[in-house]
């Protein structure tokens, strides 16, 4: 009887070292999922950051460039404000089709592309 039992013995610890080799298999792809995604995440806080500074220095140049053709750095500073102002409100205007149809599009291949 151990003879037949024997390989009954073997199918389950077979069973089992499949098991823990799935279980395996799937941690590994979590992990590699999870630092592609962390990984682009920081890349876009990263461009994002060095856009902003950009912005920030294009904007003070703006306002010392504008402050010295004017005389006054204070309508400089008005008239930059008011630019970025009037951007805000396209960009507002424009928040469905920029935002909805293009970026949720493209955050969505940046993010959940497999093929990265």
């Amino acid at each position: 009887m151990s003879e037949f039992t024997k390989p009954i013995e073997d199918l389950g610890k077979e069973a089992f070292e499949y098991v823990d080799l799935k279980v395996d298999a799937l941690k590994l792809q979590t992990a590699r999922g999870l630092s592609m995604t962390l990984s682009k995440f920081v890349y876009l806080l990263l461009v994002l950051f060095v856009a902003f500074v950009i912005l920030t220095s294009l904007a003070i140049a703006g306002i010392l460039w504008i402050g010295e053709l004017i005389g006054s750095y204070a309508g400089g500073a008005l008239l930059v404000g008011g630019f970025f102002l009037a951007v805000l409100l396209v960009l507002y205007l424009l928040r469905n089709r920029l935002f909805r149809d293009t970026f949720v599009p493209m955050a969505t291949r940046i993010f959940f592309d497999d093929e990265s």
